[in-house]
């Protein structure tokens, strides 16, 4: 599992990005879409929370990746 932070997310449409890697600096920007969330709801994401995620090949381009399986990092540990 990687690590990383939401940069962006369009409630709207769905989806957002999440920087991979601790360093703001540093890493890709990922996309992910709505149904790749779990334990929380898409809508209770905000910018800047810390996530676990796994990657995968996008199913329309395998040449990109997506986020899948993305977790809160409970701030609580």
């Amino acid at each position: 599992m990687s690590t990383g932070r939401i940069t962006s997310l369009r409630a709207d449409k769905g989806f957002g990005f999440i920087k991979e890697g601790t360093d703001s600096g540093s890493g890709n920007d990922i996309f992910f879409h709505r149904t790749a969330v779990v334990g929380v709801d898409f809508n209770e994401l905000s910018e800047g929370q810390e996530v676990t995620f796994r990657t995968e090949p996008d199913p329309r381009d395998a040449s990109r990746f997506r986020a899948a399986d993305v977790r809160l990092v409970d701030s609580s540990e």
